[in-house]
Formats: structure tokens, sequence, C-alpha cells
């Protein structure tokens, strides 16, 4: 089955909680702490495979979870880091992040790497949190959680040349003429519907990836017949193999055909008809074809290459070949994506401009703390344990928040609400 977009969620592991322990052994005294650090949780990495050719793994696995951090140990032994989950993907496929649109990143190597979710890191242990001053300490972290981001992954075929036509103009005989490709063919509208790849090798040694993608129709780009579904496919091609049934076997005017074409490649994101583009002038071989393409040339104000073929007689194939290579050789990959597209990388604790807390009032009167940076505090935090309580109170010292509660008018003794946890506000 071919797959070729999947919506799924994805989750990295949550690390590892570090512990309070102490070493007690016979004939050593004063051991002091012992508390392993928690292990790393596992990422969310996709890789790009250059044997896989369509997603259809992914469409019945939609929720993806990388392994926790396993919990440290007593005798300053850290916790083993939980394993990544590696998904393979096929090489071309582009991973969104379907909230925001952006794109994460784009596999177009084989083996090329994509981290979408960082594990978490593993809490320590009260071993880190010995001091001079503090020489049994009874704190310990609890592992930093994982994130879960919801992602959509498109795959776009990595083909160096696009047939483009209206259905029945002869795309799939020409491409099982020039390549190793089979597709099906037969004599009804829309008989591909999967695009077909096939590598065509020339005489002088050259070769090239060639697409033959499922028949576009008028509206295609705005998602009528199966045109905006793959027109995706084209996105990545250096050159464009427009073909035209020149003999309007169907009652078709053959300029009007191109128009047609061009008109949904324009309307299409990505600039396509900025792509080299031959003209194939297929069915040369039927009646009031030559006339056709006299008008057609005449009624033509592009400078586009035109190449007479027969699909069905093999008339002018090696020619078509040999253009299209010379064609690939001065003709560099296009880049589909630019710098605004891709979501920005951050290496800070915190995103930028990002709120660490945010103070509202409930109805019933009551100061509600929440923000994303603070519950990840909030949730790396035993409350089993009273020295990491008082921690906690310091941290929140620290962020000014006590400050700022004084400032709204929290009184000694008022109840806080941190994350639906309810605290008394001493001052």
């Amino acid at each position: 089955m071919f797959v070729d977009l999947v919506k799924i969620k994805v989750s990295s592991g949550k690390g590892g909680d570090g512990i309070v322990a102490f070493r007690r052994e016979k004939y050593v005294p004063m051991g002091g702490p012992s508390g392993g650090d928690g292990g790393k949780g596992g990422d969310v990495v996709f890789v790009g495979n250059e044997g896989l050719s369509t997603l259809v793994d992914l469409k019945y696995n939609r929720v993806l979870a990388a392994d926790e951090g396993v919990g440290g140990k007593p005798k300053k032994m850290n916790g083993a880091g939980g394993a990544d989950l590696i998904v393979k993907v096929p090489i071309g496929t582009t991973i969104y992040d379907d909230e925001t649109n952006l794109v994460i990143g784009d596999i177009t190597d084989h083996e090329q790497t994509v981290t979408i979710c960082k594990g978490g890191r593993g809490g320590r242990g009260n071993v880190k949190f010995m001091t001079s001053r503090n020489t049994a300490p009874e704190i310990s972290e609890k592992g930093e959680p994982g994130s879960t981001r919801k992602i959509r992954c498109e795959l776009k075929v990595l083909a160096d040349v696009g047939l483009v036509g209206l259905p029945s103009v002869g795309k799939s005989t020409i491409i099982s003429i020039v390549s190793n490709s089979r597709p099906k063919i037969a004599s009804y509208h829309f008989t591909t519907l999967n695009p077909n790849l096939g590598v065509v090798r020339v005489e002088d040694e050259r070769s090239f990836v060639m697409a033959d993608l499922p028949g576009l129709i008028e509206g295609a780009s705005l998602g009528q017949g199966l045109g905006l579904q793959f027109l995706r496919h084209i996105e990545r091609t250096r050159v464009i193999l427009h073909v035209i049934d020149m003999s309007g076997s169907e009652g078709r005017d053959p300029f009007t055909d191109y128009l047609v074409i061009n008109n949904e490649l324009s309307s299409y994101k990505y600039d396509l008809l900025k792509r080299p583009q031959i003209i194939i002038a297929n069915k040369m071989d039927l009646p009031g074809a030559e006339d056709n393409l006299e008008l057609f040339k005449m009624e033509l104000k592009e400078d586009f290459l035109i190449i007479p073929i027969s699909a069905a007689t093999k008339q002018n194939i090696q020619e078509l070949v040999y253009k299209t290579a010379d064609l690939l050789d001065n003709t560099k990959r296009f880049d589909i994506y630019d710098e605004t597209d891709y979501e920005e990388v951050v290496e800070y604790t915190f995103e930028p401009g990002e709120e660490i807390f945010i103070i509202t009032k409930s109805e019933d009167g009551i100061y509600d703390l929440t923000g994303n940076p603070l519950k990840k505090i909030f949730e790396m935090t035993d409350f089993t344990k009273d020295q990491s309580v008082k921690r906690f109170s310091r941290q929140l010292r620290s962020l000014g928040i006590d400050a700022k509660l004084r400032e709204l008018g929290v009184k000694n003794g008022d109840t806080v609400r941190i994350f639906d946890y309810a605290f008394e506000f001493i001052d």
C-alpha cells in the first residue's frame, strides 16, 4: 500500500528519578550520601532509509513513545538511560509540527537523522547536593518529563524528472519505455493512482530518476481530483516533462490542455513553473497530430523545448532521453524550504520570550500559578522529602514569585494553587 501522508503523536522518555541514599558499611563511619542520578529519557529519532518507499508502517502506529530513564541506585550508581526510539522513514520524508506547520526536518539522504523529541534529563541524587554546610542532604530530583508533540509526515518522492499532464496522455507508457518501471497501463482515466519511479539510463552512461505522477485535472491545486494529493511529489524535481496528447484524441484542444496544467503548477506553492520544462508532444502517429502541433507552436509564447514523440511506436524516444539528460546536467536542485519554514532551534533551558510563571486569580479567589518552565521545576521536585520542599520554596523565591504574590495582595496563611495543588503562603 502506498501511503505518503500520516499524522502521529510522538513522546520522548521521562528521565529517571534521582534517589536519596546513604552509605552504610561495617567499619566505614560517616559513609555519607550515596544516591545516584537517574538515567536520561530516550529521544525520538527519525532516520532516512533508502529501502523504504512508503509511510505505511506509521499509518498503523499512530502513537510512538521512547523508553523512560531508569532511576538512580545506592552506592552512587546512576540509572541506565532509556533507549532512543528509532523510526525509519523513506528518503524524501518531510516532518512537520502539525500545530505550527513548521518543518522539523527534511530527510533527503540515507541514514540522515532528525531528532523530533529530546528525552528528559535524569534527576540528581543526593550526592549532587552535598556541601560543606549540608553533608547529609536528603534532597533528590525527579526526572525531567519527556516532551510530546503531534507531527505530520509527508513523503515527497526524490526524482530528478517529473512527468505531468492530464489523464490518459501517455505518461505511464513513456516511463515504461525509457526506464525499468512497470506501471499499470489502461485506456481509462486515473489508471495511475500512485507515483511510479523509474531509473532512466542513457547510452552514454548517464542516468536519472523519473517520476510518473497521477494525472492532474483543472482545480488540482485546490484539491480537485487526485492533484493536491500528488502535486507534492513534483516539488523536489529539477526538470518537468509536460506530456500533451497532440492528436486531441479525446476531443480536447492541446493548447488548452497545456494552459490548464501550467495554471495548476503556477497556483501550487514552491514556484513550480520556475523549473525547466520540456513539452512532450505525444501521439504524433495519430491523424491530426501534425496540424495540431503547428497550431500549438503558433500559440505558444514561452520558450520551451518541444519534442514530438509517439510512445506507441517509440518515435523520438532516444532524443527525449538525451535532451532531458542534457537539461539536468545544467540544472541545480531547487530548495523547496527556506529559513522561515523551519522551526527555530533553541539551545536554552526555557523558550525565548516564554514567561517562567503566570499568576491568575480564579473565581474562588485563590491565586493560580502556571507556566511551562515552572511546571518542569514542579514536576522534578520530590514533595515527600522536607528538604526538597524547602528547596522548591527557595526556587520560587529566586524566580520572584513570592514578591509578585505579595504585590498582588497575597498574605501570610493565604492559599496559593500550583497546578491544582494547594499550598499555604508563608511570608
